[in-house]
């Protein structure tokens, strides 16, 4: 058996790329956890809007995990990462982050304008990825097996 870098390189990507997943996993499996608990406390507790906003924030949160284990998982299906799931990730941690500040009543006006400049940035990526692969797609150029 010969020695090859390529090969070497992809077997400890897929590695790294598995672990990463893993701990991707386990952490919205504690998140989801978390959240339940946090329910049952916000039940008891007689502040019910800080709940409110602290499971707002969790949920929006697992979001984006979820849209990281969804870039991982296909990287073992097409051994590439997409643009477009990694696009999907930052768009929705962006609109988490205006979302939390919206019902914190935090908002502050010029912090809204670049959030929203960076919000039609991603979205501007994200149009542009897919319209690039569904190019590909129609050229014959997107191969899966490589």
């Amino acid at each position: 058996m010969q020695f090859s870098p390529k090969r070497l390189f992809n077997r400890v990507t897929g590695i790294v790329f598995g672990l990463m997943l893993l701990f991707l996993t386990i952490g919205i499996i504690l998140g989801t956890g978390h959240l339940f608990m946090q329910v049952f406390e916000m039940a008891r507790s007689d502040e019910i809007t800080r709940g409110y906003l602290d499971i707002i924030s969790e949920v929006l949160s697992l979001f984006v995990l979820i849209e990281l284990s969804r870039s991982l998982a296909e990287y073992f299906r097409v051994n590439r990462l997409r643009l477009t799931f990694i696009v999907d990730a930052a768009i929705v941690f962006v609109l988490r982050e205006i979302m939390i500040e919206l019902f914190e009543g935090k908002l502050i006006v010029d912090r809204t304008y670049a959030l929203s400049a960076l919000l039609f940035v991603l979205g501007a990526l994200r149009i542009g990825s897919v319209l690039v692969y569904q190019r590909g797609e129609a050229l014959g150029l997107n191969n899966d097996d490589n």
